[in-house]
């Protein structure tokens, strides 16, 4: 078949495949891999939840097609969630759709409203679908570099000056995955004014809205005043309610955004299983206790991992959200480039990381930690990691002295 596909081939290779692929072969040759690197929460969805489900899934009624806007009383939960968590107030039924998880209403969204040739900013490096859900829809992207050395609010106004034609839609996340970089809500609303004044969309990708640490509270952009005449804001329930597989999410904030999308929708699906809406319900209404215990277990990773590495000498510091570890690779391996790196871990230390390059071209410095094992094989990932990075210096020495 000769026939080109336009779309596929404006993606480039999965760089993330390269590892996966060795990594699995490590396995299947019966060597032991911790896996650090995709962002796959390994805690068991809180019990309440899942009798939930299993409640509602035997029930016949549950079977059928749903809606592909989400249950009314899903949508109100949501509602009401961010009238507890933000006192922001929601329209459950203009303002607000559930989405089969964030990654799924984020491809849909901009396939609503981005028009062949429209421009996203993302910035670079960030999470893979924020760049391409725009180019899959027909649009161009341009970059603005988010590190922790620059100010991202200037890379972002210095971008849309040179940049024609002029920007359609911003797509933000914070805490960023993958750099972990946490803003306050001064900054969202710098970002509001911003957008009105260039009359730009703003997507929030609010993921990991719960998985903060040490008195950090992370704002939602919907709480500035004004924020839904330009802005929408996605929620995932797979990080602070450890329901990654059940694909629950939602899309909120401006009222005609959620119309395109929900239009677009009603052609693609009809909506996520009901039983698990009904279990999203109960999670999202009932008690939070479980949320503070998840949250405290990823604190408690970040505590171990990040300690261990500054004791074997790579400087990490302690990110105030997300479940990650953004590592700047040390000086030393730098000329090899994050995925060599990580391939080399990998193979030294048998533990699996997620190249820098994978989330764009400003992260080839990095590499970056999920929090997806337990204390135990942190600690035990960290004595191959000193096994690795010694047995690395060791080489160079002897390469140096010949």
């Amino acid at each position: 078949m000769e026939r080109e596909f336009l779309r596929i081939k404006r993606l480039p290779p999965y760089v993330f495949a390269v590892v996966n692929q060795l990594k699995y072969e490590a396995r299947r040759k019966g060597e032991d891999i911790i896996d650090l690197g995709m962002g796959n929460p390994d805690l068991p969805t809180p019990p309440h939840i899942v009798n939930k489900l299993i409640e509602a899934a035997k029930n016949p009624k549950n079977h059928r097609y749903s809606v592909s806007k989400g249950l009314f009383k899903l949508r109100e939960a949501i509602s009401n969630w961010y009238k507890r968590r933000y006192n922001v107030d929601i329209d459950p039924e203009t303002e607000a759709i559930a989405t089969i998880g964030a990654k799924e209403g984020l491809a849909h969204l901009t396939l609503a409203i981005i028009r062949p040739g429209d421009v996203a900013m993302v910035p670079t490096p960030t999470y893979p679908i924020h760049t391409y859900c725009s180019i899959i829809a027909g649009g161009d992207i341009r970059t603005v570099p988010l590190s922790q050395n620059e100010d991202f609010f200037e890379n972002l106004m210095k971008a849309v000056r040179q940049t024609w034609p002029v920007p359609e839609v911003l797509i933000l996340s914070f805490p960023h995955n993958p750099t972990t970089t946490v803003v306050d809500l001064e900054f969202f609303k710098k970002v509001v004014d911003f957008a009105k004044e260039h009359n730009m969309l703003v997507i929030h990708d609010f993921a990991y809205a719960d998985l903060t640490f040490d008195g950090y509270r992370a704002p939602s952009i919907l709480e500035v005043p004004g924020a839904k005449d330009v802005a929408v804001e996605i929620f995932s329930m797979s990080k602070s309610y450890s329901m990654a597989g059940w694909r629950v999410g939602f899309v909120c904030g401006n009222a005609k955004v959620i119309e395109a999308l929900a239009r677009l929708k009603s052609y693609y699906d009809y909506g996520i299983f009901q039983p698990i809406q009904i279990a999203a319900i109960v999670a999202l209404n009932g008690p939070q206790e479980c949320v503070k215990e998840i949250v405290e277990v990823y604190r408690k990773r970040r505590d171990v991992l990040v300690n261990g590495l500054n004791r074997i000498g790579w400087k990490v510091e302690k990110p105030k959200g997300t479940m990650f570890v953004w590592a700047e690779i040390p000086d030393e391996y730098k000329h090899m480039g994050s995925l060599e790196f990580s391939l080399f871990l990998l193979r030294e230390a048998k533990v699996a990381v997620s190249p820098g390059i994978g989330f764009g071209y400003n992260g080839d410095n990095y590499v970056r930690f999920a929090l997806v094992e337990n204390e135990q094989r942190i600690r035990q990932a960290l004595k191959g990691l000193k096994k690795a990075l010694t047995l690395g210096e060791r080489k160079k020495w002897v390469s140096a002295s010949k």
